[in-house]
Order: structure tokens, then C-alpha cells, then sequence
């Protein structure tokens, strides 16, 4: 039982995906971090040394601190980040038990450069529907959620990516694209080291949506409708990509949570 200091792998692992999710920080050392370097989803890495310099840099979110067992490291950084007025708990038993209990881990090797506010830049062609609001949802939720997106004409898509350091998505021969009958988003799943059943379970919806093939899951034709809806409603493609993480946010949570639930009415018949 975690202390009111401490918060469980179980308990974080219900807060990584969503919207209101803390601030993850991983203060493992450099020895530590070179045995599995591999980060809890939206970590961020920062030297506890220097805690008292990039606290100030935090948005006034709650935070998790994250070291290799859960011990001095992580309870001396959070303690320092409440002195600052920061909500700051210890992942209990730190990445070992997270990793322990089946955590999802994103590879560091994967992770784009960023830039010099500390963003992973992306870049893709405009005018998006479906593959390119649902990776950069994922992108957002799981991996980096300060994330920049760049929509741009297709044809100057890899000229943007060169000049810009922005890493290109979701156009033919680069790494992060379809692979075979697969999307961008299934691939983005299994690079980044996401396998979850929830995620899994809304890469097949996004999948059939996304490749014209329907008959893969029910939910495929509502996502469909809905993304065109959303294509229509907005001309900005950035302010689309807001819209759409509402979309993608309510899809996760069905999938996670509500896939058994029906929906009936009346509910309950007077006199019942």
C-alpha cells in the first residue's frame, strides 16, 4: 500500500492516456537509465541535481517523479517540488515496479529530437482525416504532450522536415508511415512500445476507417462519419487537430472502459 506520498504503478496506469494526466518525471541516473532506457509514457528526463532550476520551468499540474526503485531520488525530488508549491508524488517502487507490472515503456531511441522548448516536432501533409488526427492524439497522450504539429502541401512535406528538424509522418517512404495492410497509427503503437489492449482494440477501428475497410470493426463506420464531419466543419487544420482529440480521447476511453456497456430506452420501466 503506497503511502499518501506514493502513487501506484496501478493507479498511474490509469492516468497515462488521459487528458488531466500529471507530469512525468524520470530521474533515474544516467548509469540506471543506460540499463533499460526506455521511458513510462510522457516522461520527461531531468538530472536531480538541477531540480531546483527546471522546477520553475513545470506548469502547475500534479507531478510524478519516477527513479529506479522508488527511493531517495524520487521522494527527495518530489519532496523539493512540494516546498515549490508543486503537487509532486513518488511512482512507488519506481520504473522496476512499473515495468514489473506490465507498464507500457516508450524506447528513447524512438523519440524524435527536440526542439529548444524541449517539443518533438512533426510534420505531415494538411487537409488531415483520420490516420493523421488519431497519431498525433497518440503522440500527444503517450508520448509527448507538448508535441508540435506541422501541416503543410504534401509535395513540400520532406523540404519542411530538412529545414524545420520536424520529423515526417503519414506519407509514403518514411519511417513512420503504412506498412503493408497496416496504418501509421498501428505502427506508432508497436515503435513506441504501446501494445495495450485498449490501444489496440482502437488501432483496429482506426485502421478500418483509415484504409476503406469497414467490415474490421462496427465502430469504423461512426469514426469515419465523424472525421469527415470534423474535416468539414474546420478549414484550420490545427484547430481540427483540437477538435479530434475530444474524438480520439472518448474512442480510448470506450475501449478501455465501456466496450460491455449497452444503451437502452427506457432504461428502468416505471413501477420496475
Amino acid at each position: 500500500m503506497p503511502s499518501h506520498l506514493e502513487i501506484s504503478s496501478e493507479k498511474l496506469s490509469r492516468l497515462v492516456g488521459m487528458p488531466s494526466a500529471p507530469v512525468i518525471i524520470d530521474v533515474r541516473t544516467a548509469e540506471d537509465f543506460a540499463l533499460d532506457p526506455r521511458l513510462v509514457p510522457t516522461s520527461l528526463r531531468r538530472d536531480h541535481v538541477d531540480v531546483g532550476s527546471w522546477a520553475r520551468e513545470l506548469e502547475p499540474r500534479p507531478v510524478i517523479v519516477v527513479c529506479q526503485r522508488g527511493a531517495k531520488l524520487s521522494h527527495g525530488v518530489a519532496a523539493y517540488l512540494r516546498s515549490a508549491g508543486i503537487a509532486a508524488e513518488s511512482l512507488e517502487g519506481g520504473f522496476e515496479a512499473w515495468i514489473a507490472a506490465g507498464g507500457p515503456a516508450v524506447p528513447e531511441e524512438k523519440l524524435p529530437r527536440r526542439d529548444i522548448l524541449g517539443r518533438t516536432v512533426w510534420v505531415t501533409r494538411s487537409r488531415p482525416k483520420i490516420d493523421r488526427i488519431a497519431c498525433p492524439w497518440l503522440i500527444r497522450r503517450f508520448v509527448d504532450p507538448d508535441a508540435l504539429f506541422l501541416f503543410v502541401p504534401t509535395s513540400e512535406v520532406s523540404a519542411v522536415g530538412d529545414r524545420f528538424g520536424a520529423t515526417p509522418f503519414d506519407i509514403e517512404d518514411v519511417f513512420w508511415s503504412h506498412r503493408g495492410d497496416r496504418c501509421t497509427f498501428d505502427i506508432m503503437i508497436e515503435e513506441f512500445g504501446l501494445s495495450l489492449q485498449p490501444l489496440l482494440h482502437l488501432a483496429t477501428i482506426v485502421r478500418a476507417a483509415d484504409t476503406a475497410r469497414l467490415d474490421l470493426a462496427p465502430e469504423a463506420a461512426g469514426l469515419l462519419a465523424a472525421s469527415l464531419g470534423l474535416s468539414r466543419l474546420y478549414q484550420d487544420d490545427l484547430e481540427q487537430l483540437e477538435a479530434g482529440m475530444l474524438l480520439y480521447d472518448a474512442f480510448y476511453r470506450w475501449c478501455r472502459d465501456a466496450t460491455e456497456e449497452t444503451h437502452n430506452w427506457p432504461s428502468v420501466k416505471k413501477g420496475a
